[in-house]
């Protein structure tokens, strides 16, 4: 069986009545990486992984919003620690790439961002679990710079996207990328995996995000990565069933999962 792991998803996005519905669609998918948006979004990744172990939840605040106030932050941190054995990572966390540019320029609190972006990479490093990032272009390598600032490797770049010296340098300091179905259809992201290490890649969907090209108008689904997989096994000259494992091995390593 050509089984996948969905390194990315909004799980908890996606209102279901139960984990079964969204897994009965396709009999490979064996577990997804449930990222969290805020507070909120991580209690309801919490339930969800409660109720069925193929969940397995990453916690963080994602960056693309406001910040939150250093109570709310302090509570969440606090809520993190006391739940950390259950959660495979922290995430997502980042820089807000597009909230920056919607606005025109920098928003006004762009340090608070990078001392918040610090300060999961500090709890990341002291709970001893991967981060997932969301940091692209110009903002990917700051991320770097606190990565190498605090001796991190376990990073996840998720569906990244920069030029070319830094994904040299993401390679180089052993982090991961995500790679989403564009790939079948954008040739960017196919530049981007013919470029970095098979070892150091993972498949996702980052759904409920809606996709194009032969996925338009479809709803989401881990099911999609299957097209991934085959076109990054073209892209990298690779046998199907040897991309298929060493994908999955990647993120089952990378997370440490069971």
């Amino acid at each position: 069986m050509k089984k996948i792991i969905d390194a990315h998803i909004h799980l908890d996005r996606y209102g279901l009545e139960s984990v079964n519905e969204y897994f009965s669609a396709d009999d490979t998918l064996q577990l997804v990486i449930t990222v969290s948006k805020d507070f909120n979004s991580c209690m309801n990744n919490l339930r969800l992984c409660l109720n069925d172990r193929r969940v397995q939840p990453a916690f963080g605040f994602h960056p693309e919003q406001d910040l939150p106030s250093d109570r709310e932050l302090e509570d969440l941190f606090n809520w993190m620690a006391a739940h950390q054995d259950s959660m495979v990572a922290v995430g997502e966390v980042g820089l807000p790439y597009y909230k920056k540019k919607d606005s025109g320029g920098s928003p006004l609190n762009n340090e608070k961002y990078i001392d918040m972006l610090e300060m999961f990479i500090l709890h990341a490093k002291q709970w001893n679990k991967p981060i997932v990032l969301h940091a692209i272009y110009e903002d990917a390598p700051i991320a770097c710079s606190l990565l190498e600032k605090h001796s991190i490797s376990d990073a996840q770049f998720h569906w990244f996207k920069g030029d070319t010296k830094t994904i040299e340098r993401i390679a180089s300091n052993g982090h991961y990328i995500s790679v989403t179905p564009d790939v079948v259809y954008k040739q960017k992201t196919r530049d981007l995996v013919s470029a970095f290490p098979i070892g150091q890649i993972m498949v996702e969907t980052d759904g409920p995000w809606p996709f194009e090209g032969p996925f338009q108008y479809k709803k989401t689904h881990s099911s999609m990565i299957h097209k991934s997989i085959k076109t990054i096994a073209s892209i990298k000259k690779l046998a199907i069933n040897e991309t298929y494992q060493l994908l999955y091995q990647n993120t089952f390593a990378f997370f440490s999962l069971n």
